[in-house]
């Protein structure tokens, strides 16, 4: 997947300028993809140029004219295309991870800290994905939102980050118990 194809899916729910659509990244599509502001707005400028998304100028009297963009009829044949393909297996690459893999032969002390901050990490996460779907569902109940909702895919990628921040933060959670538990314990080579 290429930083474009997220930056036309975010695009589908109306016109953004570069500033509203690093907020909706902040929001919902960081939880798959990671962008600095400076990257989507050098990503809007080429999908421009590609035809992808079409920008126009708003001015106003109190503040600087921005731009806000919108998905292009060649843009949504793009994303059909983009779905349609087959899609690479995801990994997991983490430098925690790697820490943890070494624990037997470090210090523990430290991993211990890094893990009790993912895991308060994760658990604040947590707190606004549960905010930001009761949001999106406005007054419905889940299975209501799913079976008549108008828009459910923001919703569906928010679930599956809910789902990760929770097991984050139970591994990293009960990962710290383990190593608080085994520092009395003499390591073995």
């Amino acid at each position: 997947m290429a930083l474009k194809h997220a930056v036309l899916a975010a695009l589908l729910d109306g016109e953004y300028s570069g500033y509203q659509l690093a907020k909706a990244f902040d929001v919902g599509v960081a939880n798959f993809w990671h962008a600095l502001p400076q990257q989507l707005y050098a990503e809007l400028t080429r999908l421009e140029a590609e035809g992808l998304v079409a920008g126009r100028q708003v001015v106003q009297e109190t503040r600087p004219n921005k731009r806000l963009f919108h998905v292009t009829d060649e843009g949504l044949a793009e994303l059909e295309r983009f779905a349609a393909a087959a899609s690479r297996p995801s990994f997991i690459r983490d430098d925690l991870l790697v820490k943890v893999q070494a624990v037997d032969r470090i210090d523990a002390a430290p991993v211990i800290a890094q893990l009790t901050e993912r895991a308060r990490m994760a658990a604040a996460k947590v707190e606004i994905f549960e905010q930001l779907l009761a949001r999106l569902r406005g007054g419905l109940d889940e299975a209501e939102f799913l079976a008549h909702g108008a828009r459910v895919g923001p919703y569906l990628t928010c679930l599956r980050g809910l789902g990760f921040e929770r097991e984050t933060r139970d591994w990293c959670e009960r990962i710290t118990g383990v190593l608080r538990e085994r520092s009395g314990t003499p390591q073995h080579p």
